[in-house]
């Protein structure tokens, strides 16, 4: 038996609206019973015979009224191509997939490359229509080349001002305006002599990075002076080292238990976008700083629990990898050996003799690997130099 015809169109709009879109996108939109979209992309869709719907603001609130259409010939109106840091996977992830059918348009990527003559596969692609700046900071090195979504005109300000305040104000803006219509502007303009005050939405802009700001390393043990911090933090080398034990794969959930300044779990998911992170602090500032450090460095995405482990580890989804950074005593691994499903990747630094002693322990117990890290900095000897040594430190990786 063959399943039912699908009752939703989503059918991305270009700025030249109708005259734009595919036979089939047309005939869709022509034998819907509902349109449903955000105004602006109603208006491109020219007179319409059927009932009309404007979608809500906040986006979320439009879902259920949706779905409450299920049954009718329905044609949801979104951006360009709507599975591109648009509204059609948020749609289809609540239908079955023979309920929905896409005719996407060529999306403002893909017309922002055209214009400028980048390779687009070369270009960080970014959507920051409801998501703050900060999430370029990664990607800010000189040469490097963006392409960036944003919620109005205003927004460019904003952007330019946050790249002078990140030391990259010579980077190049191309402000593209209502790509693909009669409307269509692109012009061009330093961040640190950003003057326009009539940008028009919808509106993308195309960033040639340059300045003399500090790029970010794309390796783990990024430089301590990208995180602010109080004294309590995974110093660079071991953290690198921490990184390589705990092995971050794409999509993968770590638990950084006593996080500091938060930095192993902002390096976990600076390894890949997919990944997330939950770390656990005691101590509220350094909660609140752990926050502000992942804010800054583009990964906002870190969830900080105010609280002392074992009492308050998080709910839902069990961790693939767990970090103890502090707090380490016998009840937090008794309680980690008692929830954490077989396969999880468990690594614990020690400095002090008791949790070495902790450590041996368990590494005698539960087997993995056990490995004494011992570090020293060149400093001043009188009129010479010589080697000051740091405190030892005692890392145990294991499999639960």
């Amino acid at each position: 038996m063959s399943e039912p015809a699908p009752w939703l169109s989503i059918i991305g709009m270009g700025e030249d609206g109708r005259d734009g879109l595919s036979a089939a996108a047309r005939a869709a939109l022509a034998g819907a019973d509902v349109v449903i979209g955000p105004p602006r992309h109603l208006a491109l869709a020219g007179p319409l015979t059927a009932r009309v719907i404007e979608w809500p603001v906040p986006f979320a609130d439009g879902i259920e009224r949706l779905l409450a259409l299920r049954g009718r010939r329905v044609a949801m109106l979104a951006s360009g191509d709507p599975f591109w840091f648009g509204a059609g996977s948020s749609v289809a992830a609540h239908l079955l997939p023979h309920e929905w059918v896409a005719h996407p348009a060529p999306g403002t990527f893909a017309l922002a490359a055209a214009r400028l003559g980048w390779a687009l596969q070369d270009c960080a692609c970014l959507g920051l229509h409801a998501a703050p700046l900060s999430r370029l900071r990664p990607y800010l090195a000189p040469g490097a080349r963006a392409l960036v979504l944003l919620r109005d005109g205003a927004a460019v300000a904003d952007l330019a001002a946050y790249l002078v305040a990140t030391g990259f104000g010579e980077t190049q803006l191309h402000v593209l305006e209502a790509l693909g219509g009669p409307r269509e502007r692109v012009r061009q303009v330093r961040a640190d002599g950003f003057a326009l005050a009539d940008v028009a939405h919808p509106v993308a802009v195309g960033l040639a990075v340059a300045g003399d700001g500090l790029a970010m390393p794309v390796t783990a043990g990024r430089p301590d002076a990208l995180f602010a911090a109080d004294g309590q933090i995974t110093k660079a080398p071991v953290r690198a080292l921490t990184l390589a034990a705990l092995a971050p794969r794409a999509g993968e959930l770590l638990w950084d238990i006593g996080a500091g300044s938060g930095s192993i779990g902002i390096e976990w998911l600076l390894a890949h976008p997919a990944n997330r992170a939950v770390a656990v602090e005691a101590d509220p500032l350094r909660a609140d700083r752990a926050r502000a450090n992942a804010m800054a460095l583009g990964v906002d995405r870190l969830h900080v629990i105010t609280g002392r482990a074992p009492a308050c580890l998080p709910d839902g989804r069990p961790p693939d990898a767990v970090f103890i950074g502090g707090g380490l005593n016998p009840a937090l691994l008794d309680a980690l050996w008692a929830c954490l499903p077989k396969g999880t990747r468990v690594v614990a630094n020690a400095v002090t003799l008791e949790s070495e002693a902790l450590l041996a322990q368990w590494h005698a117990q539960a087997g993995g690997s056990l490995l004494r890290i011992e570090l020293a900095d060149a400093t001043a000897l009188g009129s010479r130099r010589g080697w000051k040594a740091r405190y030892p430190l005692v890392q145990w990786s294991a499999v639960r």
